[in-house]
């Protein structure tokens, strides 16, 4: 005949075993939940980045390629034929004109063929040549000049 202290004690384990089941099915199903809730973003987080991997293909530009300008607070915009108009419109050589802004006459040609795309700095300094005339991008390629 079995012990009263043993069976009371297994009672009382079985019990607390049932307890603690029942507490813990709900976190368990909760924490199913997440998981399932996790792995939808992350399919949804894939699904979008290949979207813009698309996107940026198909416009032929990374979504960075237009650099803010701070000063006035919009985004300056950059396009080859428009440069080589800007440079014809004030007369000046592809060197003359990347003295006046910062670079090498190579990378106005490079830059008016496409090959390349301008830095944002450079393109802050484009949009500020944009700004002058004949007379003054003049004066300034002198004041350039030791």
């Amino acid at each position: 005949m079995p012990n009263l202290a043993s069976i009371l004690k297994s009672e009382i384990a079985r019990l607390a075993r049932k307890e603690v089941r029942a507490e813990t099915d709900h976190l368990k199903k909760m924490s199913a939940q997440y998981r399932s809730d996790i792995a939808a973003l992350k399919r949804e987080v894939k699904s979008l980045q290949s979207q813009l991997k698309a996107v940026s293909r198909i416009s032929g530009r990374s979504p960075r390629a237009e650099a803010p300008d701070e000063a006035a607070g919009r985004q300056v915009r950059f396009s080859a034929q428009r440069l080589a108009a800007q440079r014809q419109r004030l007369g000046l050589s592809a060197q003359a004109f990347g003295a006046l802004v910062g670079v090498t006459g190579q990378s106005i040609y490079k830059w008016e063929s496409g090959a390349a795309r301008p830095r944002a700095s450079q393109l802050r300094a484009i949009a500020a040549v944009r700004a002058l005339g004949k007379r003054e991008a003049q004066k300034r390629l002198e004041a350039l000049q030791p």
